[in-house]
């Protein structure tokens, strides 16, 4: 029987039938670090135009998953595209080494309450081990980078030069105290980032709701209305939320310093109604009223009402922001009148 084998005229290739490479991409990385692959390419591209991407640093908490893969090999794509662009584009992994989530890690391994400086440095040492535990497998990737010149937020003199930032900023007149309310999950003992906060849909009735006018304030409230004095009833400041289970928490009301508001007596005790929705509001309600003054929100400013239910004040304050035309909705400790 003829060999048929041998009449065919087939190329020969040391490259193997299968890709192996489970088997084989661990010894490409090792030989580009033996080579000092990185370094010959950034011995290579000195003189070029500069292109630099900053590394927003994964958490040092916890092994890689899938998202750090995407995150570090999509950016390795790109600094070598841009270095064979023509650009010398070198990569600097980092790190972040603060947060809550590594101080609960040490408080579940050591206990809570313990001192400062040893709570510190047993967060510092937990940082370096997750650090050396997710570098390894990010080059494991292929990523090429300065591995063994990384930063991390806890380097000393990061923190240094973020205080000196911090500094010039506040020299600058570009630092202010407020107030802001920061997510917390109660099962992770963390705190969450808005892109992190899912929100359930719920529906909920708008409602008003009159606040009574506070026994001392009457008197200030006859003269804000050019009256010698108030009729003998109940004032009350009506606003409206349409988040009505934020009452309960209620401690402030809002007007807008320039809107006038009306003193309206009615069956129903004198109310302070935006004059614009007076007609709109009594017809709601059912009942007629006769204005007997008017004035802006800003002469309301810091009156004092009670709270429908609960024995304590809601203080007038003045916002911008207190919009009467509209139904306002307002997830906070104040209503709009």
């Amino acid at each position: 029987m003829a060999d048929y084998r041998k009449t065919l005229n087939m190329p020969d290739t040391p490259f193997p039938m299968r890709g192996d490479l489970a088997r084989r991409e661990p010894g490409w990385v090792k030989q580009w670090q033996e080579r000092k692959l990185y370094q010959q390419i950034r011995e290579a591209a000195k003189g070029r135009p500069r292109y630099v991407l900053h590394d927003g640093p994964p958490y040092a908490n916890g092994d890689i998953h899938i998202g750090h893969a995407v995150n570090k090999v999509l950016k390795d794509i790109i600094v070598r595209a841009k270095t064979l662009a023509g650009y010398d584009a070198p990569y600097v992994p980092g790190w972040d080494c603060h947060g809550l989530p590594i101080e609960h890690q040490i408080e579940k391994t050591h206990g809570k309450h313990l001192p400062a400086n040893q709570a510190r440095a047993l967060c510092r040492s937990y940082a370096d081990e997750q650090v050396e535990r997710q570098k390894k497998d990010f080059i494991r990737l292929g990523v090429l980078g300065e591995w063994d010149r990384p930063y991390k937020t806890m380097e000393y003199r990061n923190e240094a030069d973020e205080i000196r930032a911090l500094g010039a900023m506040y020299r600058k007149g570009f630092l202010f105290k407020g107030l802001k309310p920061v997510n917390w999950c109660f099962d992770c003992h963390s705190a969450l980032a808005e892109a992190e906060v899912e929100y359930q849909d719920k529906k909920s009735p708008a409602i008003d709701v009159a606040f009574p006018l506070a026994a001392e304030e009457r008197g200030r409230l006859a003269g804000v209305f050019n009256l010698a004095a108030l009729p003998d009833k109940t004032a009350y400041a009506v606003i409206w939320t349409t988040t009505p289970w934020t009452i309960p928490g209620n401690q402030a009301l809002n007007v807008h310093p320039e809107f006038v508001y009306e003193l309206v007596d009615t069956e129903r005790g004198l109310l302070i109604l935006a004059a614009e929705l007076r007609a709109q509001v009594l017809e709601r309600y059912g009942i007629a009223g006769r204005v007997l003054g008017a004035a802006r929100g800003s002469a309301l400013d810091r009156m004092e009402f009670r709270h429908p239910f609960y024995d304590r004040k809601s203080l007038v304050f003045l916002g911008e922001y207190a919009i009467p035309s509209t139904i306002a909705s307002r997830r906070s400790s104040s209503a709009s009148m």
